[in-house]
Protein backbone atom coordinates (compact mmCIF):
# COMPACT_ATOMS: atom_id res chain seq x y z
CA UNK A 1 0.00 0.00 0.00
CA UNK A 2 1.81 3.17 -1.00
CA UNK A 3 1.08 7.03 0.03
CA UNK A 4 -2.17 7.30 -2.60
CA UNK A 5 -3.81 3.87 -1.55
CA UNK A 6 -3.38 4.85 1.91
CA UNK A 7 -5.08 8.27 1.28
CA UNK A 8 -7.87 6.75 -0.44
CA UNK A 9 -8.45 3.63 2.44
CA UNK A 10 -7.71 5.96 5.22
CA UNK A 11 -10.92 7.97 4.34
CA UNK A 12 -12.87 4.79 3.30
CA UNK A 13 -12.18 3.81 7.32
CA UNK A 14 -13.58 6.63 8.68
CA UNK A 15 -16.59 6.03 6.93
CA UNK A 16 -16.90 2.46 8.25
CA UNK A 17 -16.18 3.67 11.97
CA UNK A 18 -18.50 6.43 11.48
CA UNK A 19 -21.16 3.94 9.98
CA UNK A 20 -20.28 1.49 12.40
CA UNK A 21 -20.61 3.96 15.46
CA UNK A 22 -23.77 5.59 14.08
CA UNK A 23 -25.45 2.39 13.40
CA UNK A 24 -23.95 0.34 16.50
CA UNK A 25 -27.44 -0.14 17.77
CA UNK A 26 -28.93 -2.13 15.79
CA UNK A 27 -26.36 -4.64 16.10
CA UNK A 28 -26.29 -7.48 18.90
CA UNK A 29 -24.62 -6.44 21.72
CA UNK A 30 -23.29 -9.60 22.33
CA UNK A 31 -22.25 -12.11 19.93
CA UNK A 32 -23.98 -15.08 18.76
CA UNK A 33 -21.90 -17.89 18.54
CA UNK A 34 -19.57 -20.19 20.32
CA UNK A 35 -15.74 -20.88 21.20
CA UNK A 36 -13.66 -21.59 18.23
CA UNK A 37 -16.43 -20.03 15.82
CA UNK A 38 -13.66 -18.24 13.54
CA UNK A 39 -11.37 -21.02 12.30
CA UNK A 40 -13.14 -22.76 10.14
CA UNK A 41 -14.06 -19.55 8.54
CA UNK A 42 -10.25 -18.24 7.91
CA UNK A 43 -7.39 -20.67 5.69
CA UNK A 44 -5.37 -22.89 7.97
CA UNK A 45 -2.16 -20.66 6.36
CA UNK A 46 -1.36 -17.14 5.75
CA UNK A 47 -1.97 -15.89 1.93
CA UNK A 48 1.66 -16.31 -0.17
CA UNK A 49 0.44 -13.30 -2.63
CA UNK A 50 -1.37 -9.92 -1.55
CA UNK A 51 -4.86 -9.84 -1.19
CA UNK A 52 -7.13 -7.20 -2.49
CA UNK A 53 -7.99 -4.28 0.29
CA UNK A 54 -11.81 -5.13 -0.35
CA UNK A 55 -11.95 -8.59 0.67
CA UNK A 56 -10.00 -7.81 3.79
CA UNK A 57 -12.92 -5.68 4.73
CA UNK A 58 -15.65 -7.39 3.41
CA UNK A 59 -14.22 -10.26 5.95
CA UNK A 60 -13.92 -8.00 8.73
CA UNK A 61 -17.34 -7.28 8.40
CA UNK A 62 -18.62 -11.11 7.36
CA UNK A 63 -16.36 -13.22 9.92
CA UNK A 64 -14.51 -10.34 13.09
CA UNK A 65 -17.76 -8.13 13.70
CA UNK A 66 -20.02 -11.38 14.25
CA UNK A 67 -17.54 -11.96 17.51
CA UNK A 68 -17.20 -9.12 18.89
CA UNK A 69 -18.56 -7.66 22.12
CA UNK A 70 -19.81 -3.94 21.53
CA UNK A 71 -18.77 -2.12 24.65
CA UNK A 72 -19.86 1.04 22.92
CA UNK A 73 -22.94 -0.54 22.26
CA UNK A 74 -26.20 1.71 24.23
CA UNK A 75 -27.44 -1.56 25.68
CA UNK A 76 -24.12 -2.81 27.02
CA UNK A 77 -23.70 -2.40 30.61
CA UNK A 78 -21.67 -5.13 32.16
CA UNK A 79 -18.40 -3.44 32.87
CA UNK A 80 -17.13 -0.37 33.78
CA UNK A 81 -17.13 2.21 30.48
CA UNK A 82 -14.58 1.51 28.09
CA UNK A 83 -13.36 5.06 27.22
CA UNK A 84 -14.03 6.19 23.95
CA UNK A 85 -14.14 9.12 21.50
CA UNK A 86 -13.72 10.82 18.22
CA UNK A 87 -10.66 13.04 19.20
CA UNK A 88 -9.35 10.34 21.29
CA UNK A 89 -9.54 7.95 17.94
CA UNK A 90 -7.28 10.67 16.27
CA UNK A 91 -4.99 11.24 18.53
CA UNK A 92 -3.81 7.18 18.33
CA UNK A 93 -3.68 7.51 14.51
CA UNK A 94 -1.56 10.29 14.77
CA UNK A 95 0.57 8.28 17.28
CA UNK A 96 0.33 5.08 15.08
CA UNK A 97 1.80 7.20 12.47
CA UNK A 98 4.13 9.04 13.90
CA UNK A 99 5.35 6.00 15.56
CA UNK A 100 7.85 6.94 18.05
CA UNK A 101 9.13 4.54 20.79
CA UNK A 102 9.47 7.58 24.26
CA UNK A 103 11.01 5.38 26.18
CA UNK A 104 13.61 8.78 26.99
CA UNK A 105 13.43 12.44 26.28
CA UNK A 106 16.56 11.84 23.79
CA UNK A 107 13.99 8.73 21.81
CA UNK A 108 11.87 11.97 20.96
CA UNK A 109 10.94 14.74 23.49
CA UNK A 110 7.40 16.14 22.57
CA UNK A 111 6.76 12.45 24.11
CA UNK A 112 7.83 12.56 27.45
CA UNK A 113 7.00 16.44 28.00
CA UNK A 114 3.15 16.06 26.65
CA UNK A 115 3.42 13.22 29.33
CA UNK A 116 4.18 15.36 31.97
CA UNK A 117 2.46 18.55 31.38
CA UNK A 118 -0.64 16.26 30.56
CA UNK A 119 -0.65 14.34 33.39
CA UNK A 120 -0.17 18.29 35.24
CA UNK A 121 -3.39 19.48 33.87
CA UNK A 122 -5.38 16.40 34.37
CA UNK A 123 -3.52 16.38 38.31
CA UNK A 124 -5.34 19.96 38.86
CA UNK A 125 -8.35 18.81 37.62
CA UNK A 126 -8.90 16.21 39.89
CA UNK A 127 -8.05 18.47 42.58
CA UNK A 128 -5.23 16.15 44.09
CA UNK A 129 -2.30 17.64 46.58
CA UNK A 130 -0.06 19.49 45.02
CA UNK A 131 3.09 17.02 46.09
CA UNK A 132 2.05 14.50 43.39
CA UNK A 133 2.42 17.75 40.34
CA UNK A 134 5.41 18.04 38.79
CA UNK A 135 5.33 21.66 37.76
CA UNK A 136 4.38 22.61 41.63
CA UNK A 137 7.64 24.30 43.33
CA UNK A 138 9.48 22.01 45.69
CA UNK A 139 7.69 18.81 44.77
CA UNK A 140 9.27 15.49 43.99
CA UNK A 141 6.45 13.78 42.58
CA UNK A 142 4.86 13.62 39.23
CA UNK A 143 2.35 12.06 37.18
CA UNK A 144 2.79 9.04 34.21
CA UNK A 145 1.02 7.51 31.96
CA UNK A 146 0.80 3.18 32.06
CA UNK A 147 -1.27 0.62 30.46
CA UNK A 148 -3.44 -0.05 33.25
CA UNK A 149 -4.39 0.00 36.74
CA UNK A 150 -3.02 -3.25 36.90
CA UNK A 151 0.84 -1.70 36.07
CA UNK A 152 0.33 1.18 37.86
CA UNK A 153 -0.22 -1.00 41.37
CA UNK A 154 2.55 -3.17 40.20
CA UNK A 155 5.27 -0.75 40.13
CA UNK A 156 4.22 1.16 43.27
CA UNK A 157 4.25 -2.03 45.06
CA UNK A 158 7.68 -3.12 43.98
CA UNK A 159 8.56 0.88 44.79
CA UNK A 160 7.74 0.28 48.53
CA UNK A 161 9.40 -3.22 48.53
CA UNK A 162 12.46 -1.93 47.27
CA UNK A 163 12.63 0.92 49.85
CA UNK A 164 11.39 -2.18 52.67
CA UNK A 165 14.15 -4.04 51.74
CA UNK A 166 16.42 -0.92 52.30
CA UNK A 167 15.47 0.28 55.32
CA UNK A 168 15.40 -3.78 56.52
CA UNK A 169 19.04 -4.12 54.94
CA UNK A 170 19.77 -1.07 57.76
CA UNK A 171 18.58 -2.31 60.63
CA UNK A 172 20.64 -3.90 63.34
CA UNK A 173 18.53 -6.90 63.66
CA UNK A 174 18.01 -7.81 60.11
CA UNK A 175 21.87 -7.06 58.44
CA UNK A 176 22.95 -10.49 58.55
CA UNK A 177 19.99 -11.65 56.49
CA UNK A 178 19.58 -12.51 52.75
CA UNK A 179 17.84 -10.47 51.06
CA UNK A 180 15.19 -13.19 49.88
CA UNK A 181 14.85 -13.75 53.47
CA UNK A 182 13.93 -10.66 54.15
CA UNK A 183 11.32 -10.48 51.39
CA UNK A 184 9.87 -13.49 53.25
CA UNK A 185 8.70 -11.13 56.08
CA UNK A 186 7.25 -8.27 54.07
CA UNK A 187 2.89 -7.79 54.10
CA UNK A 188 0.90 -5.93 52.05
CA UNK A 189 -2.85 -5.37 52.82
CA UNK A 190 -5.95 -4.88 50.73
CA UNK A 191 -9.36 -5.23 50.73
CA UNK A 192 -11.22 -8.42 49.56
CA UNK A 193 -13.49 -5.39 47.58
CA UNK A 194 -10.06 -4.87 45.99
CA UNK A 195 -9.40 -5.45 42.02
CA UNK A 196 -7.43 -8.80 41.90
CA UNK A 197 -4.32 -7.11 40.26
CA UNK A 198 -3.71 -6.29 43.59
CA UNK A 199 -3.29 -10.25 44.75
CA UNK A 200 -1.48 -10.92 41.60
CA UNK A 201 1.00 -7.72 41.52
CA UNK A 202 1.62 -9.59 45.01
CA UNK A 203 2.24 -13.02 43.13
CA UNK A 204 4.81 -11.15 41.13
CA UNK A 205 6.13 -9.09 43.79
CA UNK A 206 6.89 -12.66 45.78
CA UNK A 207 5.40 -10.84 48.92
CA UNK A 208 2.50 -12.02 51.22
CA UNK A 209 -0.32 -9.85 50.84
CA UNK A 210 -3.21 -10.01 53.63
CA UNK A 211 -6.98 -9.54 52.36
CA UNK A 212 -9.45 -7.88 54.73
CA UNK A 213 -12.59 -7.36 55.45
CA UNK A 214 -14.64 -4.48 54.79
CA UNK A 215 -17.79 -3.61 56.03
CA UNK A 216 -21.39 -4.06 55.61
CA UNK A 217 -20.88 -1.61 53.12
CA UNK A 218 -17.87 -2.55 51.49
CA UNK A 219 -15.75 0.12 52.98
CA UNK A 220 -12.18 -0.75 54.15
CA UNK A 221 -12.06 0.92 57.91
CA UNK A 222 -8.85 2.07 59.75
CA UNK A 223 -9.74 0.01 62.78
CA UNK A 224 -9.55 -3.47 60.82
CA UNK A 225 -6.14 -2.59 59.08
CA UNK A 226 -4.83 -1.56 62.59
CA UNK A 227 -5.93 -4.46 63.71
CA UNK A 228 -4.02 -6.78 61.14
CA UNK A 229 -1.23 -4.46 61.06
CA UNK A 230 -0.09 -5.07 64.85
CA UNK A 231 -0.98 -9.04 64.72
CA UNK A 232 1.34 -9.10 61.78
CA UNK A 233 4.04 -7.55 64.08
CA UNK A 234 3.78 -9.66 66.59
CA UNK A 235 4.89 -12.24 64.39
CA UNK A 236 7.77 -10.02 63.14
CA UNK A 237 6.15 -9.85 59.90
CA UNK A 238 7.39 -6.10 58.48
CA UNK A 239 4.12 -3.97 57.11
CA UNK A 240 5.15 -2.44 53.50
CA UNK A 241 2.21 -1.62 51.61
CA UNK A 242 -1.46 -0.99 51.93
CA UNK A 243 -3.36 -0.55 48.68
CA UNK A 244 -6.82 0.75 48.59
CA UNK A 245 -9.79 1.79 46.21
CA UNK A 246 -11.54 4.16 45.68
CA UNK A 247 -14.62 2.73 43.13
CA UNK A 248 -14.52 -0.64 43.89
CA UNK A 249 -15.44 -3.34 40.54
CA UNK A 250 -17.99 -4.91 42.31
CA UNK A 251 -20.69 -2.00 43.95
CA UNK A 252 -18.63 1.21 43.55
CA UNK A 253 -17.13 1.57 47.00
CA UNK A 254 -15.22 4.02 48.50
CA UNK A 255 -12.36 2.54 51.51
CA UNK A 256 -12.45 5.24 54.42
CA UNK A 257 -8.99 6.95 53.46
CA UNK A 258 -9.67 9.32 56.71
CA UNK A 259 -9.31 6.33 58.90
CA UNK A 260 -6.65 4.29 56.91
CA UNK A 261 -4.14 7.49 56.08
CA UNK A 262 -3.22 8.11 59.80
CA UNK A 263 -2.74 4.60 60.36
CA UNK A 264 -0.19 4.10 57.94
CA UNK A 265 1.33 6.96 58.98
CA UNK A 266 1.31 5.58 62.54
CA UNK A 267 3.64 2.14 60.92
CA UNK A 268 6.97 3.82 59.49
CA UNK A 269 7.53 3.13 56.47
CA UNK A 270 3.83 1.70 55.06
CA UNK A 271 3.41 2.82 51.45
CA UNK A 272 -0.52 3.85 50.80
CA UNK A 273 -1.77 3.38 47.32
CA UNK A 274 -5.51 4.40 46.35
CA UNK A 275 -6.49 3.01 43.10
CA UNK A 276 -9.64 5.05 41.76
CA UNK A 277 -9.25 3.33 38.22
CA UNK A 278 -13.48 4.36 37.56
CA UNK A 279 -14.30 6.58 40.08
CA UNK A 280 -10.93 9.03 40.04
CA UNK A 281 -11.58 10.47 36.83
CA UNK A 282 -15.03 11.63 38.42
CA UNK A 283 -13.21 13.71 40.77
CA UNK A 284 -13.07 16.76 37.40
CA UNK A 285 -16.43 17.39 39.40
CA UNK A 286 -16.26 19.18 42.23
CA UNK A 287 -19.35 17.99 43.68
CA UNK A 288 -18.05 14.45 43.64
CA UNK A 289 -14.30 15.69 45.09
CA UNK A 290 -15.71 14.67 48.31
CA UNK A 291 -15.26 10.96 47.42
CA UNK A 292 -11.44 11.66 47.62
CA UNK A 293 -11.34 12.93 50.90
CA UNK A 294 -8.35 11.35 52.76
CA UNK A 295 -6.01 11.79 49.42
CA UNK A 296 -3.26 13.76 51.21
CA UNK A 297 -2.14 10.24 53.01
CA UNK A 298 -1.72 8.78 49.54
CA UNK A 299 1.93 8.14 48.19
CA UNK A 300 0.67 7.24 45.00
CA UNK A 301 -2.64 7.79 43.36
CA UNK A 302 -3.82 6.13 40.14
CA UNK A 303 -7.27 6.66 37.57
CA UNK A 304 -7.79 5.08 33.96
CA UNK A 305 -9.12 7.77 31.67
CA UNK A 306 -9.98 4.41 29.49
CA UNK A 307 -12.42 4.56 31.79
CA UNK A 308 -14.47 6.92 32.67
CA UNK A 309 -13.08 9.99 30.51
CA UNK A 310 -13.51 9.15 26.74
CA UNK A 311 -9.96 7.96 26.38
CA UNK A 312 -9.39 5.04 24.68
CA UNK A 313 -7.60 2.08 26.14
CA UNK A 314 -4.49 2.05 26.79
CA UNK A 315 -3.63 5.18 28.94
CA UNK A 316 -4.03 5.05 32.87
CA UNK A 317 -2.54 7.84 34.89
CA UNK A 318 -0.49 7.33 37.89
CA UNK A 319 0.85 9.70 40.17
CA UNK A 320 3.68 9.47 43.29
CA UNK A 321 4.65 12.21 45.86
CA UNK A 322 8.58 10.60 45.35
CA UNK A 323 9.21 10.00 42.14
CA UNK A 324 12.93 9.07 43.00
CA UNK A 325 11.42 6.42 45.24
CA UNK A 326 9.68 4.86 42.23
CA UNK A 327 12.50 5.50 39.79
CA UNK A 328 15.14 3.97 41.95
CA UNK A 329 13.39 0.62 42.37
CA UNK A 330 13.06 0.44 38.55
CA UNK A 331 16.50 2.50 36.99
CA UNK A 332 18.58 -0.16 34.13
CA UNK A 333 20.69 1.69 32.53
CA UNK A 334 22.96 0.36 29.95
CA UNK A 335 24.88 2.22 27.93
CA UNK A 336 23.05 2.60 24.61
CA UNK A 337 19.79 4.33 26.45
CA UNK A 338 21.78 6.99 27.67
CA UNK A 339 21.86 10.69 26.58
CA UNK A 340 23.36 13.70 27.12
CA UNK A 341 20.54 15.19 29.25
CA UNK A 342 19.74 12.22 31.45
CA UNK A 343 19.85 14.44 34.55
CA UNK A 344 17.70 17.09 33.46
CA UNK A 345 15.03 15.57 31.86
CA UNK A 346 12.93 12.58 32.23
CA UNK A 347 12.89 9.19 31.05
CA UNK A 348 9.90 7.16 31.84
CA UNK A 349 11.08 4.04 31.11
CA UNK A 350 12.45 4.37 35.18
CA UNK A 351 9.13 4.85 35.97
CA UNK A 352 6.94 1.46 34.75
CA UNK A 353 7.99 -2.05 33.67
CA UNK A 354 7.91 -1.92 29.50
CA UNK A 355 10.80 -0.02 27.87
CA UNK A 356 9.26 0.53 24.79
CA UNK A 357 6.52 3.49 25.32
CA UNK A 358 3.65 4.81 22.91
CA UNK A 359 2.66 8.34 22.43
CA UNK A 360 -0.27 8.23 24.94
CA UNK A 361 -0.22 11.55 26.34
CA UNK A 362 -1.38 12.89 22.87
CA UNK A 363 -4.97 11.20 22.80
CA UNK A 364 -5.10 12.58 26.33
CA UNK A 365 -4.40 15.88 24.89
CA UNK A 366 -6.70 16.00 22.16
CA UNK A 367 -9.16 14.90 24.50
CA UNK A 368 -8.77 17.18 27.35
CA UNK A 369 -8.47 19.81 24.67
CA UNK A 370 -11.53 19.27 22.25
CA UNK A 371 -14.15 18.19 25.28
CA UNK A 372 -12.97 21.09 27.80
CA UNK A 373 -12.86 20.07 31.64
CA UNK A 374 -16.29 21.47 31.44
CA UNK A 375 -17.73 19.33 28.50
CA UNK A 376 -16.15 16.10 30.58
CA UNK A 377 -17.62 17.13 33.77
CA UNK A 378 -20.50 17.26 32.00
CA UNK A 379 -20.39 13.78 30.65
CA UNK A 380 -19.37 12.36 33.72
CA UNK A 381 -22.53 14.03 35.05
CA UNK A 382 -24.54 12.75 32.51
CA UNK A 383 -23.56 9.31 33.90
CA UNK A 384 -24.17 9.88 37.30
CA UNK A 385 -28.02 11.09 36.58
CA UNK A 386 -28.81 8.46 34.40
CA UNK A 387 -27.37 5.97 37.35
CA UNK A 388 -29.58 7.94 39.58
CA UNK A 389 -32.53 7.17 36.96
CA UNK A 390 -32.52 3.68 36.66
CA UNK A 391 -32.31 3.58 40.63
CA UNK A 392 -35.74 5.23 41.11
CA UNK A 393 -36.84 2.72 38.54
CA UNK A 394 -35.70 -0.12 40.59
CA UNK A 395 -37.11 0.70 43.96
CA UNK A 396 -40.29 1.60 42.75
CA UNK A 397 -41.19 -2.01 41.59
CA UNK A 398 -41.10 -4.06 44.57
CA UNK A 399 -39.72 -7.37 43.03
CA UNK A 400 -36.45 -5.70 43.23
CA UNK A 401 -33.71 -4.07 45.45
CA UNK A 402 -30.87 -1.99 45.59
CA UNK A 403 -27.58 -3.59 46.76
CA UNK A 404 -25.22 -0.82 46.89
CA UNK A 405 -25.06 2.98 47.38
CA UNK A 406 -25.39 4.31 43.87
CA UNK A 407 -22.79 7.45 44.11
CA UNK A 408 -21.57 7.13 40.06
CA UNK A 409 -22.57 5.10 37.33
CA UNK A 410 -23.16 1.90 38.83
CA UNK A 411 -26.44 0.16 40.15
CA UNK A 412 -25.92 -2.67 41.65
CA UNK A 413 -29.23 -4.77 42.53
CA UNK A 414 -31.26 -8.52 42.36
CA UNK A 415 -34.56 -9.62 42.01
CA UNK A 416 -35.81 -10.24 45.87
CA UNK A 417 -36.00 -13.98 46.08
CA UNK A 418 -33.06 -17.03 45.43
CA UNK A 419 -29.36 -15.94 44.47
CA UNK A 420 -30.32 -18.93 41.56
CA UNK A 421 -33.61 -16.75 40.49
CA UNK A 422 -31.10 -14.34 39.71
CA UNK A 423 -28.61 -16.31 38.02
CA UNK A 424 -31.34 -17.30 35.46
CA UNK A 425 -32.67 -13.89 35.18
CA UNK A 426 -29.37 -12.48 33.94
CA UNK A 427 -28.42 -15.28 32.33
CA UNK A 428 -31.66 -14.73 30.44
CA UNK A 429 -31.17 -11.28 29.92
CA UNK A 430 -27.51 -12.09 28.53
CA UNK A 431 -28.52 -14.43 25.98
CA UNK A 432 -31.35 -12.46 24.38
CA UNK A 433 -28.15 -10.44 22.98
CA UNK A 434 -30.81 -7.69 23.84
CA UNK A 435 -28.66 -5.81 26.61
CA UNK A 436 -25.77 -7.20 28.61
CA UNK A 437 -24.73 -6.85 32.67
CA UNK A 438 -22.79 -9.00 34.69
CA UNK A 439 -22.84 -10.17 38.38
CA UNK A 440 -21.06 -9.43 41.07
CA UNK A 441 -20.93 -10.43 44.80
CA UNK A 442 -22.10 -8.19 47.07
CA UNK A 443 -22.72 -8.79 50.90
CA UNK A 444 -22.55 -12.38 49.83
CA UNK A 445 -25.08 -12.17 47.74
CA UNK A 446 -25.77 -13.04 44.12
CA UNK A 447 -26.11 -9.19 42.43
CA UNK A 448 -26.71 -7.99 38.80
CA UNK A 449 -24.34 -4.86 38.08
CA UNK A 450 -25.76 -2.11 35.55
CA UNK A 451 -22.91 0.36 34.56
CA UNK A 452 -23.46 3.10 32.64
CA UNK A 453 -20.84 2.74 29.52
CA UNK A 454 -21.77 4.70 26.48
CA UNK A 455 -20.47 7.28 25.77
CA UNK A 456 -23.42 9.01 24.57
CA UNK A 457 -26.21 7.32 26.51
CA UNK A 458 -29.73 8.62 27.46
CA UNK A 459 -32.62 8.30 29.43
CA UNK A 460 -34.26 6.19 26.69
CA UNK A 461 -31.80 3.98 26.99
CA UNK A 462 -31.97 3.64 30.70
CA UNK A 463 -35.56 3.05 29.94
CA UNK A 464 -35.48 0.41 27.43
CA UNK A 465 -32.93 -1.53 29.17
CA UNK A 466 -35.36 -1.42 32.56
CA UNK A 467 -38.24 -2.45 30.27
CA UNK A 468 -36.26 -5.75 28.81
CA UNK A 469 -35.43 -6.69 32.50
CA UNK A 470 -38.84 -6.42 34.06
CA UNK A 471 -40.24 -8.81 30.70
CA UNK A 472 -37.52 -11.07 31.74
CA UNK A 473 -38.39 -11.03 35.44
CA UNK A 474 -42.15 -11.81 34.80
CA UNK A 475 -41.41 -14.64 32.22
CA UNK A 476 -40.02 -16.80 34.55
CA UNK A 477 -42.05 -15.48 37.47
CA UNK A 478 -44.35 -16.57 35.15
CA UNK A 479 -42.85 -19.77 34.33
CA UNK A 480 -42.21 -20.54 38.44
CA UNK A 481 -45.95 -20.62 39.17
CA UNK A 482 -46.84 -22.98 35.75
CA UNK A 483 -44.27 -25.02 37.53
CA UNK A 484 -45.55 -24.84 40.67
CA UNK A 485 -49.18 -25.58 39.14
CA UNK A 486 -48.00 -28.64 37.56
CA UNK A 487 -46.53 -30.30 40.22
CA UNK A 488 -49.85 -29.43 42.30
CA UNK A 489 -52.07 -30.81 39.61
CA UNK A 490 -49.76 -33.98 39.54
CA UNK A 491 -49.97 -34.43 43.01
CA UNK A 492 -53.85 -34.00 43.21
CA UNK A 493 -53.94 -36.39 39.74
CA UNK A 494 -51.66 -39.34 41.38
CA UNK A 495 -53.28 -39.84 44.86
Amino acid sequence: MDVEEFRIRGKEMVEYICDFMNNIHKRRVTPDIGPGYLKPLLPSEPPQQPEAWEDIMKDVESKIMPGITLWQHPRFHAYFPAGNSFPSILGDMLSDAIGCIGFSWASSPACTELETIVCDWFGKAIGLPKDFLYFSEGSKGGGVIQGSASECILVCMLAARAQAIARLKESPGHTHLDETVLLGKLMAYCSRESHSSVEKDAMISFVKLRILEPDEKSVLRGETLRQAIEADLAEGLVPFFVSTTLGTTACCSFDNLKEIGPICKKYPGIWLHVDAAYAGNAFICPELKYLMAGIEYADSFNTNTNKFLLTNFDCSCLWVKDRFKLTSALVVDPLYLQHTHADTAIDYRHWSIPLSRRFRSLKLWFVMRNYGISGLQAYVRNHCQLAKRFEALVRKDSRFEICNDVVLGLVCFRAKGSDKLNQKLLSSINDSGKIHMVPARVNQRYTIRFALAAPNASADDIDIAWSIITDYLAELLESKVQNKNEIIDYLITSS
